[in-house]
């Protein structure tokens, strides 16, 4: 199966360069180049592809904008390439993934080559799992606050049939930052347990999303270190290209062990001493993102008799990790993004742990 790429880069250098690292894959066909946004937006209905590649700065019509009028009206998978979201503009790459972009994926600082095969890989194999990507139409983000979700319209069980929870472990991928900033955004200040969040993202990048989701989050967000007991009310990030887990006495290490399934941070290896640490008084939460990691993981806590809640598959962007833990019989519920913090509100509120 052939899958069409629409090339949008104001640079004919780059331009010329992505297409031959295209064409060198049978499976790859550019159907489409474009130095703006706006040019890129008549080529669509003509040549219909099944991934667009974008730039992030471009004259007339950045990237942002570009993003955000293609969910309006074209909605396609698409992959952000620029050198600027590895340091000073990174906010700026969230906004776009927010506007409705699925994945991103950082030009060498040195620039393109044909010689980087690191790069090349990293690309197609993108390319490859954003072609088999659904997406929907995305409306511009209101100004007015959407209605709150009635909690009494939700599926999910009573919040007093759960353990109370002392921690909260989250692990995304592919699709996670705006997943998390929509819960993360829904606590209170005075959420009063601990949550760590394990997000695979390329290096480079885990500030700019720190910073990105401390604009609408009420709660502090920092970059967990060894030695240090999660207090509550703080959420947490390991520090990139490390394992983030707990010892016997409760206390982070963040270790450069090997990655695990192909991945460090890994959400599994979390997840599996949150069991041990926790038992029965941790909740687990697995959102959207490509393969199983999490999986075995959400089953350890499961087994230990904590809460274990899956993204559902109609509002994943990607729904691998979800699906594999639910397969595994890992979890305990299936909700849609939405319900997710309405029940840990509720939960919480339940159990009279938020005031």
């Amino acid at each position: 199966m052939t899958i069409k790429v629409l090339l949008v880069e104001d640079s004919k250098i780059s331009l010329v360069i992505l297409r031959r690292i295209l064409n060198e894959f049978p499976q790859m066909e550019v159907v489409g180049e474009a130095p703006n946004g706006l040019e890129a937006l008549r080529l669509i209905p003509k040549v219909q592809p099944d991934v667009i590649c974008t730039d992030l700065h471009m004259p007339q019509m950045d990237g942002l904008e570009f993003t955000t009028e293609v969910m309006s009206h074209y909605p396609k998978p698409i992959l952000v390439l620029s050198v600027s979201v590895q340091h000073e503009d990174t906010h700026h790459i969230f906004d776009v993934l927010e506007a409705g972009a699925v994945d991103i994926c950082p030009k060498p600082i040195a620039g393109l080559t044909m010689g980087n095969q690191a790069f090349n890989r990293e690309l197609i194999n993108k390319i490859i799992v954003l072609s088999g990507v659904r997406v929907f139409k995305k409306k511009p983000k209101p100004l007015v606050k959407p209605k709150p979700i009635n909690l009494q319209d939700l599926t999910f069980a009573p919040a007093t049939s759960y353990p109370k929870p002392k921690i909260i472990a989250i692990g995304t991928s592919t699709g996670g930052p705006p997943a998390l900033q929509e819960i993360l955004s829904q606590l209170p200040a005075n959420f009063s347990v601990p949550i760590i969040c394990v997000q695979h993202i390329c290096q480079g990048f885990l500030q700019g999303l720190i910073d990105w989701l401390s604009a609408t989050c009420k709660l502090p967000i920092k970059i967990a270190k060894s030695g240090y007991k999660p207090q509550p009310g703080i959420i947490y990030f390991p520090p990139e290209q490390h394992h983030l887990e707990l010892n016997n006495q409760g206390d982070f290490v963040c270790s450069d062990k090997p990655a695990l399934d192909g991945h460090r941070p890994s959400v599994t290896v979390t997840f599996e001493s949150v069991a041990k640490v926790y038992g029965k008084k941790s909740t687990a939460i697995l959102l959207t993102g490509m393969g199983r990691d999490g999986a075995k993981g959400m089953l350890a806590i499961a087994q230990a008799g904590g809460l274990t809640i899956a993204q559902d598959e109609a509002t994943s962007i990607i729904f691998g990790m979800p699906k594999e833990a639910i397969d595994l019989g890992a979890a305990r519920e299936v909700l849609p993004l939405g319900a997710i913090a309405p029940m840990l509100l509720e939960l919480l509120q339940k159990q009279s742990i938020v005031q």
